[in-house]
Parts: structure tokens; C-alpha cells; sequence
């Protein structure tokens, strides 16, 4: 009896031992096929100001209501359902490598609510499992690659979203047990609320990245949220989750050929650098251009990455995150939030259409920003002896040094 009793004692600490994670964050959704009309609308008149500004208008020749209108539109998001627009993200790096499920509901007509759905990175479709009663115990499961860039953030879109009444109609999740290799890691706690919730994780996946050859040769790794508790829906039991993703670290850089100014005012290919070059930045306090020696460089194959075009008829390639200074706004990028997990960019403002750009030869406004497809190798610099940035295609971008982490090992330490 008392061994029963010590048994039944340790497996009930064992399972107290798993983090509960409450939302950071909760972003509250208003989809609607009313507001689907609207972006449409919006964004046909942002193409046809596009066009106008493709024939040689100047964006200063623009009308109030024109500018407005061209810059209320996130010309990255060709549909309204997109989460992450087509501009680079942490997925950039790569992503999981397959999303599976324990089942799933049939597809019902053209509505399908397959694992993949909800790993789509679009608002309107959904995984439902596939059981009687309300899914405990169902799952789905994300495969890594060894090298997949680490997470520190999962978010999750809890129950069918894309409308107030679908979302009321069917079953949601309150709780979603997470394992990390197939041991329990931690409870996610969802609140019942049509809203993106996002949670907060220490870096998971694998740290050393200094030798891709070596980390390539690593296994797959595998995160699995099981149904373990639910909202109850007000006509269907079915479990819906319209999206379950992820962000985080090791995604960032220049596409090849960006030409970076060196200490004797050459230009090189950005790929061709080494440790020990000397370049130049910029000192900000005496408005001088100096020399500074790299001691860091950083290179990771991309997809979709963003291009900048300017009035001057410059551009430049890099990720969505990457820092570049800006005339009455300081450092900015496309997202804020992700460029904040570098030293120095804390407090990074957003770029939008007509800000004007730092360059060596002045400001140069920005006009437009397309996302370029493919999958392509990138670089950067990510430490050098003096200075926080570099000259890339004559613009003052930021050097990115990743913050000291919390925690920064490998999951299979």
C-alpha cells in the first residue's frame, strides 16, 4: 500500500513539473467576408497609384488622399487572409519540414480542414480533428530539420476565425499539452477569445550554428500539441485550430550581390567577405564615414525576401527584419518586433512607403517594397570591432548581434 501510495506520489510531481504558459500576447481578429471586400477595394487602388508612380510621377506629386491611400496598404499581403504576407519572416529559414495530425474531419465540399491548414499561414482555413465527442486526446505534430532556425514564440489562432459565427459554432481549445521529442514540455493555457494568442518559449532548436556542415548532420526534431481540455461550441463538438505557427531567432540578412562599401571607399559583394576585412560605417556622433573590422559574418538560405526600391532608382534585397536608418524616425524595419532581438534595436520603428532613407549621398525616399520569390543564399554582418552598422548599396543598415539569451542550448543538450 505505501509503495502504491510513494508511486502515485511521484507521478503526480511529475506531471506538476510541466510549465504552464499563459499568452503574452492576445491580438483580438475581426475577419469578415465584409472586410475581404474592403482590402480588395483598398488594394486596387493602391496598384492602380503603383502604376502611376511606375510612369514617372514622383511620390511628393502624389495627392494627400493618394499618399494615404498607398500607404494604408501592406503591399507584402496579396490577400486578406494572409498572416505573414509575402515578405520575409522566420520562415525565411526554413519551417517545419511536415505537419501531421491524428486524424482529421472530412472535407465537407470544397472545405477541406487537413493538418496542413493549420500551418498555412492564412486566417480562413482550419484544422478540425477528425473523432466523435471533442477530441481529447488528438494531435498535431510539426518535423523539423536539424538546421530549421530556433523558436521562441508559438502562436496560435484558437477555433474557426474567419467569422464571428463560425467561430461561436464549433469547439475550441483550452488546453494544448506540448512535447518537445515526444516528452511533455509544457501546458499551453488558451483563452476562449477570437484572437491570435502567442506564447513565449526559451529558444528551441538546436544552438550551434557555427558549422553548417555538422549541424545539417543532426536529427529531425518534432514539437506535438494534444488536445488535452476544450471550449465547447454552441452547435458543433468538432475542435477547430485555424493556425498554429511559429517565430524566432537565426533569420535575418542581405541577398547575394549587395555591394558593401569598404575602408578604401571600394564596393564588394557581400558574399565575398571574410573576417578581418576592413569596411566602413558610419559615426554618428561626428556625421563621419570611418573604417571598422569585421570579427562576425552570418549566411542562411532565405525565401521570399523583401526588395526596397527608391526615387533614386536604387534598391536593395534583405530580410523583413533588418535594420535601416531613416531621417526623423531613426532605425527602422518592416518588423519591429523582430528586428527587437538584436543589441541596439530595442526600440525599432516600422518602414513605410515614403520614408526617407539614410544613404552617403543623402536621404533617398522609399516608393515601393515587393517580395522577391525563391528560395536564394543570404549575409550579413553581425559584429564589428567598432560601430553598430555598414554601408549596403550606399544605405546605412544596422549591424544585427543577437541579444544574450536567457538560455541559448541545443534541444539535444
Amino acid at each position: 500500500m505505501k509503495t502504491t501510495l510513494l508511486l502515485l506520489l511521484l507521478a503526480h510531481a511529475g506531471v506538476c513539473q510541466i510549465k504552464e504558459l499563459n499568452p503574452v500576447t492576445v491580438t483580438q481578429l475581426t475577419l469578415s467576408a465584409e472586410g475581404e471586400k474592403a482590402y480588395e477595394d483598398a488594394f486596387a487602388l493602391f496598384s492602380k497609384i503603383g502604376h502611376k508612380l511606375s510612369t514617372g510621377v514622383k511620390y511628393d506629386d502624389l495627392t494627400p488622399a493618394e499618399k494615404e491611400a498607398y500607404s494604408a496598404v501592406d503591399e507584402t499581403r496579396e490577400n486578406y487572409w494572409d498572416i505573414l504576407g509575402g515578405g520575409c519572416s522566420w520562415y525565411c529559414g526554413g519551417g517545419p519540414k511536415t505537419v501531421t495530425a491524428s486524424s482529421y474531419l472530412k472535407a465537407q465540399g470544397a472545405n477541406t480542414y487537413e493538418p496542413k491548414n493549420a500551418h498555412d499561414l492564412n486566417y480562413k482555413n482550419a484544422w478540425v480533428e477528425g473523432v466523435a465527442g471533442y477530441g481529447i486526446g488528438q494531435f498535431l505534430e510539426y518535423t523539423f530539420e536539424a538546421a530549421s532556425p530556433r523558436i521562441t514564440e508559438i502562436l496560435i489562432a484558437n477555433g474557426f476565425v474567419k467569422s464571428q459565427t463560425a467561430w461561436e459554432n464549433n469547439s475550441r481549445v483550452k488546453k494544448l499539452k506540448m512535447y518537445l521529442n515526444n516528452k511533455p514540455y509544457a501546458m499551453l493555457n488558451l483563452r476562449d477569445e477570437r484572437a491570435l494568442q502567442t506564447f513565449k518559449v526559451e529558444p528551441i532548436g538546436n544552438s550551434n550554428r557555427e558549422d553548417l556542415a555538422t549541424l545539417q548532420g543532426k536529427p529531425d526534431w518534432t514539437l506535438k500539441f494534444e488536445i488535452i481540455e476544450v471550449y465547447k461550441g454552441a452547435r458543433y463538438d468538432d475542435v477547430v485550430l485555424a493556425e498554429l505557427f511559429f517565430d524566432g531567432l537565426d533569420v535575418h540578412c542581405f541577398a547575394k550581390g549587395t555591394q558593401i562599401r569598404m575602408a578604401d571607399k571600394s564596393t564588394r559583394n557581400i558574399e565575398d567577405l571574410k573576417v578581418g576585412d576592413q569596411i566602413t560605417y558610419l559615426d554618428f556622433a561626428t556625421q563621419e564615414l570611418k573604417a571598422t573590422t569585421i570579427e562576425k559574418l552570418e549566411s542562411v538560405v532565405h525565401h521570399s525576401l523583401v526588395s526596397y526600391q527608391f526615387e533614386s532608382g536604387l534598391t536593395i534585397t534583405s530580410t523583413q527584419d533588418h535594420p535601416y536608418k531613416i531621417f526623423n524616425k531613426g532605425w527602422a524595419s518592416l518588423k519591429p518586433d523582430q528586428s527587437a532581438q538584436y543589441n541596439g534595436f530595442e526600440s525599432i520603428q516600422k518602414i513605410e512607403l515614403g520614408d526617407l532613407f539614410l544613404t552617403t549621398h543623402g536621404p533617398d525616399r522609399l516608393t515601393a517594397i515587393t517580395h522577391v520569390p525563391g528560395h536564394q543564399p543570404t549575409f550579413t554582418i553581425s559584429k564589428l570591432s567598432v560601430g553598430n552598422n555598414f554601408i549596403a548599396n550606399g544605405l546605412v543598415v544596422g549591424v544585427e548581434t543577437l541579444q544574450t539569451l536567457k538560455s541559448n542550448r541545443s534541444i539535444t543538450e
